[in-house]
Formats: structure tokens, C-alpha cells, sequence
């Protein structure tokens, strides 16, 4: 069992995960304080005696926390103790007191293991991305491909910065916005000289600032996503935000929808910070990262540069999916068989769904967890599996909308067609309902068509009489193979798909249109 813990200048936060032998790891319990250790220290040259007392209770209770679940503890200090004059103070109070051995990392250190978190979070491993990862004291920048670093930098802007150098009182004037402003892009000129060469695919954005940014956005259009990780905003919608926090008066903007109370004395400056690094870096959009430097560090010191225990990241969400099945799935090879049958029904009939490689990707990872809700229970167990997919930590990499569409696939491979009855199916716009109930009808083909769970059927051909509306599946069978019990169940689960796609769907054996169903 593993630990790591992130001294930041604002906030405290702990991950226990297990690793898994095949890569990656599996979280246990996290916890989060908001200990303010760089606050009331001016430019951050010193640790205030009253920070070092909420840091050391802090470490007390998380070390607590690592200790009850026998995991080894990492923990790793940034931007406020960094800089400050007096950190030894703090750290040798922290080893006494705790045990815990307290690693001061660069900035460039930091950039890296954010980078190394957000390829756990996100499937942009084969893209070029812009990370912004706003601290309190300081903000990390990093242009990566792969696990490449192709440019990183650290600049002294955070929230609790900019807050306390222009908006000490809380209070804000159209002076104090404009004085910020013309500070922040003075020092962010440096290192938009030294990045923007580097032309990324993606702008990805880490930590508290901008999962609350984020947070605030989705709530003023009236969403409300269960997990932050993978929500996108536009330029548009910062600045709109923008211009509504500085008008605000505190009381209203501690009320703000979306916004932790405990952070609203600092968003006006993490907000205007961000809102200049898009105009820095030209952003368009952002997406948010639910990892960040904790989960670096876990992947980091479970598996180093070079260790195989990384390879998952290269295809993030493919990798998490299938541990998932191992896990969980007593016959997860079935579940390959069901995916390939029902991948080679979704490409011979595209010119029937108009689906492309997205909606194929889904298709493929649903049949691969379809059968997870076994674990719990046989009875209802496409029920099961839709919680299990829906609630797993493990499921990184997928945005909320994707998540929700993946438990709904493999939901409805069996039992009742989706319905408008039921509520999960009846959130989605009609473009994703179509979408759930195409796929789901060609997964509950392609199970039907390994009902022996032999692998007696190695490939279909499809073809469509579009003037009859007859849509023929032809099982390319093993040699010698009885696939009897195979066409029948693969008839009896073709309703759905019948239905949706607005034609007759008959089974049959090649070469023995006697077979069909």
C-alpha cells in the first residue's frame, strides 16, 4: 500500500492506493485540508507560526490516515515551502512529530509528476498538451507528448499570490482588476516567450483554481457533473465568469454555485491568473484533470521511468477498462469474444447507423465490462454492472458523459430495451439515446453469437437488402463447430437492433441459409 501527500500553499491532500500487478494502481481513501500554509507571509519569503501549526496538525492527521492503512508514505512540499526562509522549521517539526520525511521539490519536479497524474486521468497520451496546474503560491506550466517533457516552467503566480498582493480586503475595484491584470501578463511574458513555440493539441488544467472555475461554469448552465475530471470550458465561458466574480460582492460570491465557500476569498485572483494565461498561451478551451502531483507521485514511485507498470498510460482508457474485467468478470475472455463479434457488426454496418470511431470505442469497452456486475450478483446483473461502471475510481480517462454512456451500453445487453421509463436513459439527449440503443442492440448480437462462451463463431459477414429492409448476419464458425445454440440465442437478442435500425435482421450459418433464425 502506498501514500502520497501534496503540501501545497493552499491546500493538504492525501491519496492511499493499492497497486495492481498489471499497472496503475487502485484508490483507497483520499482526504483533503485546506491548511492555508502560505497565507499572511507576504511574498512568501516565511512560514507564519500560526501556517506551520495548521501544517504540522495537518501531516499529524494524514499520517494518521496512512499509517491505519499500513501504506509507506511519500510526501512532497511545493511553492510555499519552497520559497520560505525559515521551511526547516516546518519540516523538522513534521519528521519529529509524524516520522514523515518531507521532500521539497523543484518546479520543474512538479510540472513533471502533475504531468505524470494527468496521462492517468485523461487520454491524451498520443496528443501534445498545454498543462496549467494554479497553486496558491505558484502556477506550472509543461508541453508534453507522451510521457515527453518538452518544455515546463514555473512562475511565482498562484491564487493566495495574486489575492493577497491586490485583493487583501476581499473587496474589488475595476483598479485593483486592471493593476492585476498588467502584473500578471508581466510575469507571465517570460514563459509564454519560452512555451508557445510549442504548439500543443489540448489545454489541460489541474487543481483546486480550476476545477472550481470549472465547477462554476457547469453550474450557470445548469449542470451539476458528478466528477470533474474530463469537463470542458471555453474561453468564452472564463471570461464570463470573469466578469461576473469581480462584481460580486463577497457575501454573494461565497454563495455561488459551485464554488466551495472555503475558496471564495481567493477565486477573483486564481480567476483573473487564469483568465490571462489563455490570453498568454492562446487557449480556446480547457480540460479539467481530476489527477494531479499526489497521483504523479504514487505512479512515480510505483513504477519509474522505463518500469512496464507504466505501459497502461499509452492507452489510458482501453487498459482501465480491461483490468476492471479481470477483476471483476469470471469469463472475461467471453467478453473479448462479444466486443470483436460485435466491433465487426458495427463497421459492415455503418451505412445503416452512421456511427464513427467514437461510438465504435464505446461499443468495444462496454462488451468488455458488460459482465462486471457479476461480481455482485447474478440476478440483475446488467443492473450491477451499471454501477460498478458508472462508480469505479478505476474508469479513468473517460469524460462524465462518456462514463454515463459506457455503464448504459452494457446495462442493456440483456433483459428490457432501453426505455424512456427509466431515468438513467431518460437524462440523455435524443442523439445519445439513439446512440445507446444502436450499440446495445449490436452488443447483445455479438454476446448471443458466443453463447457457449467456446468461441465457436470467428467472424460474421454482413449484408442489407435495402429494398426488402432485410439485414443478414452470416457466423463464420470454427470448422466442424455446432453453432445451433449460437444462431438461436443471437436471433432471440436481435430485437433491439431490429428495431432501431428499421429492418429485418435474420441469423445464419455460412454457406446453410437453412440456419437462419
Amino acid at each position: 500500500m502506498h501514500a502520497a501527500i501534496d503540501i501545497g500553499t493552499n491546500s493538504f491532500h492525501l491519496v492511499v492506493a493499492r497497486e495492481l500487478a498489471d499497472g496503475g494502481f487502485e484508490v483507497v481513501t483520499t482526504e483533503k485540508e485546506m491548511v492555508r500554509l502560505g497565507q499572511g507571509s507576504g511574498e512568501m519569503k516565511r512560514l507564519t507560526p500560526e501556517a506551520i501549526d495548521r501544517g504540522v496538525a495537518a501531516m499529524t492527521r494524514m499520517a494518521g490516515v496512512a499509517a491505519s492503512h499500513g501504506a509507506t508514505v511519500t510526501a512532497v512540499a511545493t511553492s510555499a515551502t519552497r520559497e520560505a526562509k525559515n521551511r526547516n522549521d516546518f519540516l523538522d517539526r513534521v519528521r519529529d512529530e509524524t516520522g514523515v520525511e518531507i521532500e521539497v521539490i523543484s518546479g520543474f519536479e512538479e510540472a513533471r509528476l502533475i504531468h505524470l497524474g494527468v496521462l492517468q486521468a485523461l487520454p491524451v497520451f498520443d496528443k501534445r498538451l498545454l498543462l496549467v496546474d494554479i497553486g496558491g503560491g505558484s502556477t506550472e506550466f509543461l508541453v508534453g507528448e507522451g510521457e515527453t517533457v518538452l518544455a515546463a516552467r514555473s512562475v511565482k503566480l498562484g491564487a493566495i499570490r495574486v489575492t493577497e498582493r491586490f485583493f487583501p480586503e476581499a473587496e474589488v475595484t475595476a483598479k485593483q482588476v486592471r493593476r492585476a491584470r498588467a502584473w500578471i501578463r508581466d510575469i507571465l511574458a517570460a514563459a509564454g516567450h519560452e512555451l508557445t513555440p510549442h504548439r500543443f493539441d489540448v489545454a489541460i488544467g489541474s487543481s483546486g483554481t480550476i476545477t472550481a472555475i470549472a465547477s462554476m461554469v457547469a453550474a450557470a448552465k445548469g449542470d451539476q457533473p458528478k466528477d470533474m475530471n474530463g469537463v470542458t470550458f471555453s474561453a468564452a465561458d472564463l471570461e464570463g465568469l470573469v466578469k461576473k466574480l469581480v462584481k460580486l460582492p463577497p457575501d454573494e460570491r461565497r454563495e455561488l454555485d459551485g464554488l466551495d465557500a472555503k475558496r471564495a476569498d481567493i477565486i477573483v485572483g486564481g480567476a483573473l491568473l487564469l483568465s490571462e494565461i489563455f490570453t498568454t498561451f492562446g487557449v480556446e478551451a480547457m480540460t479539467v484533470s481530476g489527477y494531479a502531483l499526489r497521483e504523479g507521485v504514487l505512479l512515480d514511485r510505483m513504477a519509474p521511468p522505463g518500469d512496464p507498470g507504466r505501459q497502461h498510460l499509452t492507452d489510458l482508457r482501453r487498459s482501465n477498462v480491461r483490468r476492471l474485467a479481470r477483476q471483476l468478470d469470471p469469463d472475461a475472455p467471453h467478453a473479448e469474444t462479444a466486443a470483436a463479434l460485435a466491433l465487426r457488426l458495427f463497421d459492415q454496418t455503418v451505412e445503416l447507423h452512421w456511427f464513427g470511431p467514437a461510438e465504435r470505442e464505446l461499443l468495444e469497452l462496454a462488451a468488455i465490462v458488460h459482465n462486471v456486475g457479476l461480481f455482485i450478483s447474478h440476478a440483475a446483473h446488467h443492473k450491477h454492472t451499471y454501477y460498478v461502471v458508472r462508480h469505479s475510481e478505476q474508469l479513468t480517462g473517460f469524460t462524465e458523459r462518456e462514463r454515463e454512456l459506457l455503464a448504459l451500453i452494457a446495462r442493456y445487453h440483456r433483459k428490457s430495451h432501453p426505455n424512456p421509463k427509466h431515468p438513467e436513459f431518460a437524462q440523455l439527449g435524443e442523439q445519445d439515446q439513439e446512440m445507446v440503443r444502436t450499440l446495445a442492440g449490436l452488443l447483445r448480437i455479438g454476446i448471443g453469437l458466443d453463447r457457449s462462451h467456446r468461441g465457436l463463431v470467428r467472424d460474421v459477414e454482413v449484408s442489407v437488402d435495402e429494398e426488402d429492409k432485410r439485414l443478414t448476419i452470416t457466423a463464420v464458425a470454427a470448422p466442424d463447430a455446432d453453432v445451433t445454440l449460437e444462431l438461436y440465442s443471437a436471433g432471440e437478442r436481435s430485437t433491439l437492433l431490429a428495431d432501431v435500425l428499421d429492418v429485418e435482421v435474420r441469423i445464419e450459418t455460412e454457406g446453410n441459409g437453412d440456419d437462419e433464425q
